[in-house]
């Protein structure tokens, strides 16, 4: 005899936490235009509303402080374009060295993770220099912070990794060593719906 199912789906949300992540969503689009100009509220709605594993994903980047919002409309696949959008780079997101492999390579004194696994368990995607770029065109970010960004292979394979900024009113690209980390560095993510 099949057994009932006891436990919900933990990546599904509840009806209010549905309800007051649309709302802060919607109050966050409204508040900063600039950010997706020509793009209405209705639509993006409507997408969210279909979308429970993406609004889940949305959930979690807000959870975890990256307030997410709309920074554009990918027309090929006809899905809105979410990016991190804090002022800082997410504060729950930070102290994390770039990737698995990082992680496993230290010792000791190991960070609590990877920005690479935990953007994976949020449903996002690590945002790439050129990404990045693009936020730091709709605002100010990063001016107290630094976030890792997408790392290409070849830069990997040699034990780099790379992280943007903001200072002195210019996006600066750095690299480090992939197993660092530090308190006033996270990651950024991207999502699309």
């Amino acid at each position: 005899m099949p057994t009932a199912k006891t436990s919900k789906d933990p990546q599904e949300l509840s009806a209010r936490q549905r309800e007051d992540l649309l709302a802060m969503l919607q109050v966050r689009f409204e508040k900063n235009m600039r950010r997706h100009q020509g793009i209405a509220w209705a639509g993006v709605h409507a997408k969210l509303q279909a979308n429970s594993a993406r609004l889940w994903s949305l959930y979690q980047m807000e959870r975890t402080g990256g307030e997410p919002d709309v920074v554009g409309f990918d027309r090929k696949s006809g899905e809105y374009i979410f990016y991190d959008c804090s002022a800082e780079s997410p504060k729950d997101r930070r102290s994390l060295c770039y990737d698995r492999a990082a992680l496993d390579s230290r010792k000791e004194n190991k960070p609590r993770g990877s920005a690479t696994d935990m953007a994976a368990s949020l449903g996002v995607e690590l945002l790439t220099e050129e990404q990045y770029r693009e936020l730091q065109a709709l605002g100010e970010f990063d001016v107290k912070t630094s976030s890792w960004v997408r790392t290409p292979a070849h830069i990997r394979q040699l034990g780099g990794a790379l992280f943007c900024d903001r200072r002195f009113d210019t996006v600066f690209l750095y690299h480090n060593g992939a197993e660092s980390y530090y308190a006033a560095r996270g990651f950024r993510g991207s999502l699309k719906i």
